[in-house]
């Protein structure tokens, strides 16, 4: 029997006109490991919430969704509870007890599971996980794989028939990353576990994935094995593909379509490369400076800031990576003012930040944060964008250019919230680009991100940069610091290591590098420089 089965299922939101889900059809074998892609706002979130009985968003349904061969709809609240396992993109919001081992109990204690049974389950669950060196300490302190990987075992306490999972990596560091897609691997191979998992950035997943299912406008426009639907792609949404097969495409579909870095590294071993000069990053002046800085939350913490120095010029884009919990957020709090050092000093132009008072936050300043809910009081993304601009005198015309810009025009009238977290994002960089800031710090701002859409952002940032503006990301998105950023740094025990120029800073690493840097044994560390020291000049110039 199939695990899941959707027949022609559409849906439209409530005071919506368009449907976000149009005809869907498709089934899931057991055991079946199937990867969902699709451009933000492409109904993705939404298919996974209406399997979900209990997640399911209010507005018209039509057509089936059935579980096991029942209608979802005629399931009771324990049978969908237990049935359908659901791993949401922050695990913050599923997290509901203070201690870990109380999280793995809770399942088996909503059900009435006996005591003997429960503690054996839990003690079960938390060694496959390897919980045991955190098994009881408190959720809050957890760090952000941990968290997702907590997550992951509470739900599957219930012994779910189907797992769904809405993004689940996105805020992982690419460690943490590897250890719960390979969790996830094993849970798939082993356990027989049937996943559907939405994602963005597909790179990991494909090559553990027997199923691609692509979403465009709701539609369902490719269903296949992984191989298959990635060499058939389009010309024009290969930016949705990971970079190994997107490689494959542009040097001429030779041979058999790559889907894991192995088999990238097998392409690329064929293709004759040669060495690129290192060409140093022309800089401005300096314009923020951190010297010295230490802060901990805890007297008795860990430092998260260790005499912390760092300068940021003039047009320079400056990434920062490191693992989950080494501080990279609260280095962003620092500058902005919103956190005190315990001691050192932070300079704007020269001048201590604390020094600026209200005028901080605009045409000097902008902060894009990880919440960027956060941004936004108002009813509409267009009322928000134009009370900005009321309050500081600027022509409304200017916010509805760029909207455009980012391509959310047609989100203008939206709610926030009920927007994806991929358009919610975009919008709240419009937000704060309202500000006109000479320096732009921005956290994770490609999380939850479609390729298309973090291509358009790349785009304005470049240009911002070309204007002077000066902009500090943090970021677990390698690839998109590859592609943007001037010069990077890894943040490691309160420490922010001499930032280099991009190209050298991914041929030197081994783990918090770029796909083609591990394609090419760090000759290249993006496309764009691949395809240069493959042809000896820019890919725009080249004929593939």
């Amino acid at each position: 029997m199939e695990i899941l089965n959707i027949d022609r299922l559409s849906f439209t939101y409530s005071g919506a006109e368009a449907p976000v889900l149009k005809d869907v059809t498709f089934s899931l074998a057991p055991g079946s490991f199937t990867v969902l892609m699709g451009e933000s706002g492409s109904g993705k979130s939404t298919l996974l919430r209406l399997i979900k009985k209990e997640l399911s968003p209010r507005g018209k349904t039509e057509g089936k969704i059935s579980l096991l061969g029942k209608p979802v709809s005629e399931l009771t609240p324990r049978e969908s509870a237990f049935a359908v396992g659901f791993v949401a993109q922050l695990p913050e919001e599923q997290i509901i007890t203070d201690r870990v081992w109380h999280e793995l109990a809770f399942t088996g204690e909503s059900a009435g599971m006996e005591d003997a049974l429960l503690r054996r389950r839990v003690g079960e669950i938390a060694s496959y996980f390897g919980m045991g060196d955190w098994f009881r300490r408190e959720t809050d302190t957890l760090s952000g794989g941990q968290k997702q990987l907590l997550t992951l075992a509470s739900v599957l306490a219930g012994e779910p028939a189907l797992l769904l999972l809405d993004e689940p990596t996105s805020r992982l560091d690419p460690v943490a990353e590897g250890e719960f897609l390979s969790l996830l691997e094993r849970l798939n191979r082993e356990l027989g576990l049937t996943v559907l998992l939405a994602t963005h950035d597909p790179a990991r997943m494909l090559g553990m994935a027997d199923r691609l299912l692509y979403l465009e406008d709701g539609v369902l426009c490719c269903d296949g094995t992984p191989r298959k639907v990635c060499a058939q792609f389009p010309e024009e949404k290969l930016p949705a593909l990971p970079a190994v097969t997107r490689v494959w495409h542009k040097l001429g579909k030779n041979g058999e379509c790559p889907l894991t870095l192995r088999e990238g590294s097998a392409l690329t071993e064929k293709t004759a490369l040669r060495s690129i000069p290192l060409q140093e990053p022309s800089l401005g002046a300096p314009v923020l400076q951190g010297k010295e800085l230490c802060f901990r939350f805890a007297r008795d913490g860990a430092p998260l800031c260790d005499r912390l120095s760092f300068t940021l010029r003039e047009g320079e884009h400056l990434a920062v990576v490191g693992g989950n919990g080494s501080g990279k957020t609260t280095l962003l709090r620092l500058l902005c003012g919103f956190l005190k050092p315990l001691s050192g000093k932070i300079l704007l132009e020269g001048k201590p930040l604390q020094k600026y008072g209200g005028d901080l936050w605009y045409h000097r300043m902008a902060y894009l944060p990880q919440e960027p809910a956060a941004l936004f009081g108002e009813e509409t993304v267009g009322e928000e964008y134009l009370l900005y601009c009321k309050k500081k005198g600027i022509d409304p015309a200017a916010a509805e250019e760029l909207a455009a810009r980012l391509g959310v025009s047609h989100l203008w009238n939206r709610h926030p919230l009920d927007l994806s977290g991929g358009e919610l994002q975009l919008c709240a960089l419009g937000r704060v680009l309202l500000q006109q800031p000479k320096v732009l710090l921005l956290d994770e701002p490609t999380k939850g991100v479609d390729a298309f859409a973090v291509r358009r952002l790349e785009k304005i940032l470049q240009e911002l940069t070309a204007e002077g503006t000066a902009i500090l990301t943090v970021t677990h998105d390698l690839e998109f610091a590859g592609r943007n950023a001037h010069t990077c740094a890894l943040l490691f025990d309160g420490v922010l290591s001499s930032p280099q120029p991009a190209q050298r800073f991914f041929a030197q690493n081994r783990f918090y590098t770029t796909d083609i840097s591990r394609m090419t044994k760090g000759v290249c560390a993006t496309e764009e420089s691949l395809y240069q020291s493959i042809y000896g000049k820019e890919r725009n110039h080249v004929t593939l």
